[in-house]
């Protein structure tokens, strides 16, 4: 790499670390390319992203970031995961990691509140944005066909009565 496409690269992660949800560093080496395309295929799938990079030039990125904290995690074969939604690159990478020993979760970082591998787990057992939207849509939509039934039911017992009415009057 030159100056000028190091500089870019730490531009762009100074961006990522600004402006994303949420940041998983993790340990990658034994991984295989193939692996490593699995894991971005996922990542993609989730609405998160994962980046390799120099561990050098990822903290001069973190440098006046309110990520700035988790310099100390990048040692070794480092990646980051990240994304917008808090729980989507957490709950990606630590399924990955259950099932490829070789994805080691070291830590993370939300804003200013720095992750351990149990933080970044104990995330990942969140429900996702959507999920959460979800549930939301449903609380809402409870209470109206509630009132839908309630509102219906004395129509339908009088119409029941009024045929079984009918039908005596039929079988008389």
């Amino acid at each position: 790499m030159d100056r000028a496409q190091k500089q870019e690269l730490v531009s762009t992660l100074n961006d990522v670390f600004q402006n994303t949800g949420v940041v998983v560093v993790a340990h990658y080496a034994g991984l295989s390319v193939a692996d490593m395309t699995s894991l971005r295929g996922r990542m993609k799938d989730a609405g998160a992203r994962v980046k390799v990079a120099k561990n050098r030039l990822a903290k001069i990125a973190l440098d006046g970031t309110d990520l700035d904290h988790m310099k100390p995690l990048f040692e070794g074969q480092t990646l980051i995961a990240f994304s917008d939604d808090p729980v989507a690159a957490p709950k990606t990478a630590v399924d990955f990691a259950k099932a490829n020993e070789n994805l080691r979760i070291v830590g993370g970082g939300m804003g200013q509140t720095s992750l351990d591998a149990d933080g970044v787990k104990a995330l990942a057992s969140l429900p996702s944005i959507d999920e959460l939207r979800a549930k939301i849509v449903g609380m809402i939509a409870t209470p109206a066909t509630r009132i839908a039934q309630v509102v219906n039911a004395p129509g339908g017992q009088l119409a029941r009565v009024i045929q079984a009415k009918a039908d005596q009057g039929e079988a008389a």
